[in-house]
């Protein structure tokens, strides 16, 4: 019997969630696209519980349960989140296969390079939108022209780097080859034009 009303208290949830999410997408505005999907997923969850709570339904569970129902509804919306538009915004590989579907299903592998640099880069205003979730993310500031670092900035900086030097995998697989390449990136890279400000 509370398996089953779980399930529905679960279905209402997914449902508010889907609801929320189309309407704020189609006819607000949205700063960052992982914010207003999370901020969608807690308004579901809050509507969710207030629902657990007075609804007669759902008298059958106790309060403890009820407020493992909304964690659970939190981190569902949190994951939605994360797993859906963000990734489907943000993917490098999903816009890998959609330029290739667009190019006819193929692209010769010697044109990848020139596929992101000239074509990526413009067709996602990347700078645009990485610029713009870091400005709402309160990690930088824009002066007189220059794009500075705050100490928000400046402390997740020095974590991402932690964290890529000591816990990413040291033998990841790049084309073929077994590589650390990635642990840090900047290692062999070269400055072409100097754009300190």
């Amino acid at each position: 019997m509370k398996f089953k009303k779980g399930l529905v208290a679960l279905f209402v949830f997914v449902f508010l969630l889907f609801v929320f999410y189309v309407i704020h997408v189609w006819f607000f505005q949205v700063d960052v696209v992982f914010y207003s999907a999370i901020f969608d997923g807690a308004l579901a969850a809050s509507v969710t519980t207030g629902i657990l709570a007075i609804g007669r339904y759902f008298r059958c569970f106790s309060v403890f349960e009820r407020s493992q129902m909304a964690v659970i509804f939190i981190l569902t919306g949190y994951a939605f989140a994360i797993s859906v538009p963000t990734v489907i915004d943000r993917s490098l590989s999903f816009y890998l296969l959609e330029k290739i579907q667009q190019r006819g299903g193929g692209i010769r592998l010697a044109s990848f390079q020139r596929v992101f640099t000239d074509e990526y880069v413009k067709e996602h205003r990347l700078v645009d939108v990485r610029l713009t979730e870091q400005l709402k993310s309160g990690t930088i500031v824009i002066l007189d022209g220059c794009v500075k670092l705050t100490p928000r900035g400046k402390y997740l900086a020095n974590f991402s780097r932690y964290f890529r030097r000591t816990f990413l995998p040291s033998k990841r697989l790049l084309m073929g080859e077994y590589t650390d390449a990635l642990t840090d990136p900047f290692r062999y890279s070269r400055v072409a034009v100097n754009y300190k400000c």
